[in-house]
């Protein structure tokens, strides 16, 4: 089934280029010029996935995202624009951002991160989409994937879908080492140096969710030279 993709951005040039190169790889495109017509189309719509930009009038790619997310906690979203540091990437995966692509950028570059998210997501969204992952129960984690909540030691944490991807994909090596290439295969499908301090910002949000102490953690701890191990039962490593 075609896939259904939405273009925020106030851009025209920019915007037009990216519908004509998303329709030509067959994908079905719908466009908005603001942040207001935007969230208003992602919201009463369906989509597989968002492409958004954060400069823009009316309403800012940050504020659109973290509408989005208050009724869409699923729909992924990737953001384009021309901030670029690593505070404007950590507030827009805060936002809910699943992916971060600065401007300007190659349009293989956004073909291959398009995949990549949609690749999580194989059907698409409708008002009863859900993810079709098991629900895990390791310790005193409990993930539930229909409403991408965790419950640690029975307290609640909502996560963004990266973010649950990756604590999912370490649940299935729970107590072993996962490197970070597998991380990012598993979670994006790809790898990539900048990718690196990409998945570290979102473990970052993943752990400031599910530890009382990021600075001591219990749980998701940092493997040297590796990457990243989770210890369900709050165990030492």
């Amino acid at each position: 089934m075609q896939r259904s993709l939405l273009i925020v951005d106030d851009d025209d040039e920019i915007r037009e280029l990216l519908e004509f190169d998303l329709a030509q790889s067959g994908y079905k495109v719908d466009t908005a010029r603001d942040g207001y017509e935007g969230l208003e189309k992602a919201v009463n719509n369906f989509y597989d996935l968002v492409l958004l930009d954060v400069m823009m009038p009316k309403m800012n790619g940050f504020d659109v995202c973290k509408n989005i997310r208050k009724t869409k906690p699923k729909l992924p979203v990737l953001l384009l624009t021309a901030k670029g540091t690593i505070d404007d990437k950590t507030q827009g995966f805060d936002c809910g951002a699943d992916d971060y692509l600065v401007k300007p950028f190659d349009i293989q570059e956004v073909l291959l991160r398009v995949r990549a998210l949609l690749r999580r997501n194989p059907e698409p969204q409708s008002s009863d989409a859900v993810l079709k992952k098991e629900i895990l129960k390791m310790g005193e984690i409990e993930i539930f994937p229909d409403s991408l909540e965790v419950l640690v030691n029975g307290k609640k944490a909502k996560l963004t879908p990266t973010e649950f991807e990756i604590l999912y994909c370490l649940m299935q090596h729970f107590n072993n080492a996962v490197a970070l290439a597998t991380l990012l295969d598993e979670v994006w499908g790809y790898d990539s140096d900048e990718d690196v301090r990409m998945l570290r910002v979102h473990v970052g949000g993943l752990r400031q969710k599910i530890e009382t102490d990021t600075k001591n953690p219990r749980y998701l701890h940092t493997v040297t030279n590796v990457g990243y191990k989770l210890t369900p039962c709050g165990e030492e490593i």
